[in-house]
């Protein structure tokens, strides 16, 4: 039997720690930059809300709300996320 076993300590939302993300959720698209990440939040600055991605190949958003503040999202709402559009 063979096995491939790797264990990475940054994995995931941690791993994009200083980055840029967007976050599809159950209700919204968040988008800002992560700056903390613990088992039940992220935070994002400089975040906002998707309400109209656009094209997939554009470098922007159609239709994009920047929020007043800093904002946590909670992680059990997340459905995907990765380094999308700035």
């Amino acid at each position: 039997m063979k096995k491939i076993i790797i264990e990475e300590s940054k994995e995931g939302l941690e791993k994009l720690l200083g980055e840029r993300v967007t976050l599809y959720c159950l209700n919204y698209i968040y988008c800002g930059d992560l700056k903390g990440v613990n088992d039940t939040c992220v935070l994002l600055e400089n975040a906002g809300i998707v309400y109209n991605t656009g094209s997939h190949d554009s470098d922007s958003w159609e239709e994009y709300e920047k929020l007043p503040n800093d904002w946590y999202v909670k992680t059990n709402t997340i459905e995907s996320f990765g380094i999308y559009k700035k």
